[in-house]
């Protein structure tokens, strides 16, 4: 049985070896000729522009006007509006960069069409950056004057200088001055005295290829067997490899053997990481295997670090990009191997604008680009388990953690029999065995995926919530900070003295811990302890995150107090406790994948424990220790889980056996809204295999000041979801300031 992935690939496939066939013939178009160019802008069709002096080709990247601007976009081929050519505008410029290939624009095409989104907007993530189009001017190098030496009065630093100068390549002033440990200005005095001399050279290249001089790891026979099997697969075409391994099983090492001979073939790599802004430990990892840092893509780059990895990913000098779900849209010309790494995380999955997900668009783009395509986990997702399961994919296993490092214990504590003392939040057990680990000299994590200091702040004369004006969803505390915070639009206020419904004063609780009130506890009861506190909205910058790493793996913290970030991939030593202070969150409500979800976090966390010499234990706190999830984390029972997950969706024909895609209709006026959502539920298409729930309020109804409610669509697993939505959308079209958003194959329903 295909899914609905191959199902899609297969009816668009004629249309796409179409492209990719014609790549090594593709299409000149001389002075004057009329071009399709589409442009990085919300709409499907390219418009049509006349060719100027200079001839391009498919694919080739060129600056058009368009409205009263200029923007960059890229020639899709022959013109196909029939305008009178007195009516169009000429291309203005042509890039110096490479055109994108057959299988770039084959891939762009192959998303829009799959997530109903114009070509434009995913051709966006593909040419994000406009000033990396510019055609890059030379840069002005300095290098010494023999003739000059003697006649000028010599300093130290003068000397230090010329001694730099002439023994490295050409430098920029800048550059010259930092090797040498001197100010600029020195650097400039001495070009004015004629030591040095300017000139304008090319700028060198920002990435250099790995080296393979260095000593290769040490692999289990597992591991060898595994990673010769993946350094195979790159000479044999598409393929996709399902590496399964337990937590601490190398199974990094095993794909960077295939990431490794993939460059030795001449052709570049791709690993995608969840969270590459906090990945520094990988980061570290590569770079002392291979003696070079790879290029990095991800939103917490510079402007000019970006503009930087696009050229050199563009122009093939970048042979190794690691980064986040948006780096797979990026215009290699070369890709041989893409690796999904925590192919379960749901940071995968992108929910706004284009919607998608990353590990699903990776298999695509290695069926377009005829490669393999590896994805790794020890909790791999259902919808990956039943590919192996069927065939589709295959499947290397790493069963034991590598050395000596023995999988964790896990206990469970029942809050019901064992709770906390009052105002507290960590069971007797639970602080017993810090007390343990810590006078062992040990370190351990407290983990709650709950950021702030309190989720809810409450009035205690009249019960009123401080809330987000703006969308429905409380208002957090941040004590460290003193902010009251909304997660969702970022909304915020100082904490208030009086109740803005009762006006009493000072009468203000805080409901329920975050990590920062863990964090608290802990000061309380261990105020010799060194407390490190890792959440997405306390690291502003991958130095931050990459300098609380470092203090906890060189022992600067005892116990770290984190969310989820906490759990993806890091290895620390000498981590043998892991405490899950709330390990029911996140377990109930209407998301069909909730128990799934909750079930690879925790056993993420639990996997930090225990990695080295010293065994690990995992400690649970939950009030429901008979629920399938805390059972089976317990009894370390992935395959009864799982088959009990499986067998649920399949009953109910949810994915991955059936199709889900979400109608989200949004807007400012709730009365408007939901007129039109009465209207387009009129207009929904009769199919006898498809069911249309809704209109229902969304879980978030009030987001960022607009009402929002929600169309679910259900179809078997082999039914054209994108038809039915197109043949409906067209029915009925939003006005003024309603919007749709349309997310096939959706992941979370708020």
């Amino acid at each position: 049985m295909l899914n609905p992935i191959q199902i899609f690939l297969l009816s668009q496939w004629r249309f796409i070896t179409d492209i990719v066939m014609n790549a090594n013939t593709s299409r000149k178009f001389a002075a004057g000729s009329v071009v399709a160019v589409a442009v990085p802008v919300a709409i499907a069709e390219p418009y049509d522009y006349l060719v100027g002096t200079d001839s391009v080709g498919e694919g080739s990247i060129v600056r058009v006007p368009l409205g009263g601007r200029t923007v960059w976009g890229v020639v899709w081929g022959e013109a196909t509006s029939g305008l009178e050519r007195s009516r169009l505008k000429a291309i203005l410029e042509v890039s110096d960069a490479p055109p994108l290939s057959p299988e770039t624009r084959a891939f762009i095409d192959w998303v829009a069409a799959y997530t109903l989104s114009p070509r434009g907007m995913v051709m966006k993530m593909t040419i994000p950056l406009a000033d990396a189009l510019d055609v890059q001017k030379e840069q002005s190098v300095v290098k010494p004057v023999e003739s000059a030496q003697a006649s000028a009065r010599m300093t130290d630093g003068r000397r230090r200088v010329l001694s730099t100068a002439s023994t490295l390549p050409p430098l920029t002033v800048a550059d010259l001055a930092r090797e040498a440990g001197v100010g600029s200005a020195v650097v400039r005095q001495m070009i004015d005295l004629g030591m040095l001399a300017q000139e304008q050279t090319k700028r060198p290249a920002r990435f250099h290829p790995p080296r393979f001089d260095g000593p290769s790891p040490l692999l289990s026979n597992d591991q060898s067997v595994a990673a010769e099997d993946l350094c195979q697969a790159l000479e044999t075409g598409f393929s996709v490899t399902v590496v399964d391994g337990v937590t601490g099983s190398g199974k990094t090492e095993v794909y960077l053997e295939a990431v490794a001979q993939c460059v030795k073939n001449h052709r570049q790599a791709l690993v995608l990481l969840p969270e590459i802004s906090l990945s520094s430990q990988w980061l570290d990892r590569f770079q002392n295997r291979f003696g070079v840092a790879p290029a990095v893509w991800h939103s917490d780059l510079t402007p000019a670090q970006r503009r930087d990895a696009w050229r050199g990913i563009v122009h093939g000098d970048a042979s190794v990009v690691v980064g986040a779900r948006s780096a797979l849209f990026l215009p290699f010309p070369d890709l041989g191997l893409i690796v999904v790494d925590e192919e379960h995380d749901g940071s995968y999955k992108q929910e706004e604008g284009v919607c998608y997900h990353a590990r699903d668009m990776a298999v695509v783009r290695g069926k377009i680009e005829n490669i393999p395509v590896v994805l790794a986990s020890a909790t791999p997702s259902l919808e990956t388990l039943v590919n192996v399961q069927s065939g589709k994919y295959r499947v290397r296993h790493l069963p034991d953690r590598h050395g000596d490092a023995q999988m964790p214990d896990i206990a469970v504590i029942d809050l019901r029999s064992q709770p906390p003392a009052r105002g507290r939040w960590l069971s007797p057990p639970l602080v017993e065995a810090l007390t343990g680990t810590l006078a062992a000299g040990e370190q351990a994590m407290l983990f709650l995926n709950r950021r702030g200091y309190a989720p809810l702040t409450l009035c205690r004369s009249c019960g009123h919530r401080l809330q987000c004006p703006d969308c429905q969803a409380w208002l957090v505390e941040h004590r460290a900070r003193r902010q009251m915070v909304c997660h969702h639009c970022g909304f915020w206020i100082p904490p208030p003295s009086v109740c803005p419904q009762c006006g009493q004063t000072d009468c203000f609780a805080a409901c329920g811990p975050g990590i920062e009130r863990i964090a608290e506890e802990m000061a309380l009861l261990f105020p010799d302890a060194r407390l490190g506190v890792m959440a997405s909205d306390m690291i502003a910058s991958p130095l931050q995150a990459d300098r609380l790493v470092k203090d906890m793996t060189e022992r600067r913290i005892d116990v770290l107090i984190g969310t989820q970030i906490v759990a993806k991939g890091h290895h620390f030593p000498l981590l043998t406790l892991v405490g899950v202070v709330d390990a029911d969150m996140g377990m109930e409500g209407g998301d069909l994948r909730a128990g799934e979800r909750t079930w690879q976090l925790l056993s993420q966390v639990a996997g930090r424990a225990g990695r080295a010499r010293h065994p690990g234990r995992v400690m649970l706190q939950t009030w429901y220790p008979e629920h399938p999830v805390i059972q089976a984390l317990a009894r370390s029972d992935r395959d009864g889980f799982l088959t009990s997950e499986r067998q649920s969706r399949l009953a109910a024909g949810m994915p991955p056996f059936g199709r889900l895609a979400a109608v989200i209709v949004s807007g400012k006026d709730a009365e408007a809204v939901d007129r039109f959502c009465r209207a387009m539920a009129q207009s929904s298409p009769i199919h006898q295999k498809v069911d249309v729930w809704g209109p229902t309020p969304a879980p978030m109804a009030y987001l960022r000041g607009r009402h929002r409610r929600r169309f679910l669509v259900k179809a078997p697993r082999s039914f054209a979801i994108q038809a039915f939505l197109k043949e409906w959308l067209v029915r009925i079209r939003p006005k003024n300031d309603i919007r749709l958003q349309i997310d096939v194959d959706p992941y979370s329903f708020s």
